[in-house]
């Protein structure tokens, strides 16, 4: 059971990377050293930059799901809903009156 646990809690643990016991001195570790230390101080610090969003409905989510979320969108598509409705209502009969009373 000893085993187990400390099988799970190993993977936690990175690799020992920059190890004391590592000899440092020879040639190959060495260079495998600065390798890793030169990789890792290529690496970007600080918070990650917002993704940039292309296009328009990229813009329209960075505007209205971004940080300050809003209602808006409920309003957008209620609007929508109403014009596609009256569009719908002019086509199948309203066109049909546009001379003549019934």
């Amino acid at each position: 059971m000893s085993f187990i646990a400390r099988r799970g809690i190993s993977t936690l643990i990175p690799p020992k990377v920059a190890s004391p016991s590592v000899s440092l001195g020879a040639a190959k570790d060495a260079v495998r050293m600065s390798r890793v230390v030169d990789f890792y101080n290529k690496l970007p610090k600080g918070p990650a930059p917002p993704p940039n969003t292309p296009g328009l409905l990229g813009k329209y989510q960075d505007k209205y799901f971004g940080k300050k979320p809003s209602g808006m969108p409920i309003v957008h598509v209620i609007a929508f809903m109403m014009v596609i409705g009256y569009g719908q209502a002019y086509y199948y009969h309203l066109r049909h009156h546009k001379n003549n009373a019934h």
